[in-house]
C-alpha cells in the first residue's frame, strides 16, 4: 500500500533506537523525509548511517537534543526545520524506571514528566505555526498501555503516559478543521533493546533463561495479553506510519492501540 508519504518531512523524536528508529526506517521506506533525534552527537550519527544503510536513497538528517529542557526542543525545532517544513511530527522521546512509589522522589517525578510529556508539549508548540499556515500536519504521541493500566512497578511512567492521551486529545479538539490530526499510539511491551537488556538482567538474577523469563512476564505480569508475547518495534511504526498518512485525514483524537489486547476498552 502507498500511504502517499513521499515529500513530506517527518520529525522522530528519540529515534537513535527501538521503537523511534524502527518509526524513522518505515517513513524513510514509504519516501517520506525524516529527521531523527537522540540526545548525543554519537548516538544520531550512529543512527543515521545505519538508516542510510539500511534503506537505499534515505533522505535522513539527525540532530543532537535533549529534550528535557526547552533549549533543546527548540533547538531541535529550529534544526528540523532548516531541512524543510515539518509535515509530521513522532513524539517518542521518553524513558521509564521501574521504582517503588515510596522512593519516587520529586527530582524523578519532575524529570519523567520533562521528558514524557513536556517534550511532546514543547515541539508541537514550536511546530504548530507552520502546519496551521499550511492547512495539514500530523502529530503522533507515542503513549502507552501503561497510560490505561498504570503499573503498580513504575506509577509515575503510568501518569505520564495518562498525561499524553489527555494532552493529546485535547489538542486534537483544539486544532480541529484546520487539517491537522492529532492521535495517540499506545503500544504494549516491545522487544526494543532497552527491554531485551532487562529481561535478560532479570533472567540471569533469577537463574532462568529468556525465553522463560518471556513466559513468566506475560503468565504474571500482563496476563491480559491476548498475543501473549512481546510486540517487535516494527509492528509499532506501521501502525504510527498509517496515522501520520494522508490516509488517515479522518482519523483524530484517537487512542490507537498495538498493545496485544491488553486493555480490554477505552472509555
Amino acid at each position: 500500500m502507498d500511504l502517499k508519504l513521499n515529500g513530506k518531512h517527518a520529525l522522530v523524536t528519540g529515534s537513535t533506537k527501538g521503537i523511534g528508529f524502527a518509526i524513522a526506517e518505515r517513513l524513510l521506506r514509504e519516501g517520506a523525509t525524516v529527521t531523527v533525534n537522540g540526545r548525543s552527537e554519537g548516538s544520531v550519527a550512529e543512527a543515521v548511517e545505519k538508516l542510510r544503510g539500511e534503506v537505499a536513497g534515505a533522505d535522513v538528517h539527525g540532530v543532537a537534543a535533549d529534550l528535557s529542557a526547552e533549549r533543546g526542543a527548540l533547538d531541535l525545532a529550529a534544526a528540523a526545520e532548516h531541512v524543510a517544513m515539518v509535515d509530521v511530527l513522532v513524539n517518542n522521546a521518553g524513558a521509564y524506571a521501574p521504582k517503588s512509589f515510596e522512593k519516587i522522589t520529586d527530582e524523578d517525578w519532575a524529570g519523567i514528566f520533562d521528558l514524557n510529556v513536556m517534550s511532546g508539549v514543547r515541539m508541537t508548540r514550536a511546530l504548530l505555526p507552520r502546519m496551521k499556515h499550511a492547512g495539514w500536519g500530523r502529530v503522533v504521541f507515542i503513549s502507552s498501555e501503561s497510560g490505561v493500566c498504570t503499573p503498580e512497578e513504575m506509577i509515575h511512567y503510568g501518569v505520564t503516559k495518562s498525561a499524553q492521551l489527555a494532552l493529546s486529545r485535547g489538542l486534537a479538539k483544539e486544532l480541529g478543521g484546520s487539517g491537522i490530526t492529532v492521535n495517540s499510539v499506545l503500544p504494549g511491551p516491545t522487544w526494543t533493546e532497552g527491554v531485551a537488556a532487562f529481561v535478560e538482567q532479570v533472567a540471569a538474577e533469577k537463574g532462568l533463561s529468556v525465553d522463560e523469563m518471556k513466559t513468566r512476564f506475560f503468565e504474571e505480569q500482563r496476563p491480559g495479553s491476548l498475543i501473549a508475547r512481546f510486540a517487535t518495534p516494527e509492528e509499532v511504526a506501521d501502525l504510527v506510519a498509517f496515522a501520520v498518512s494522508p490516509l488517515a485525514s479522518a482519523t483524530t483524537g484517537a487512542t490507537l492501540r498495538c498493545e496485544g489486547g491488553i486493555i480490554d476498552s477505552i472509555v
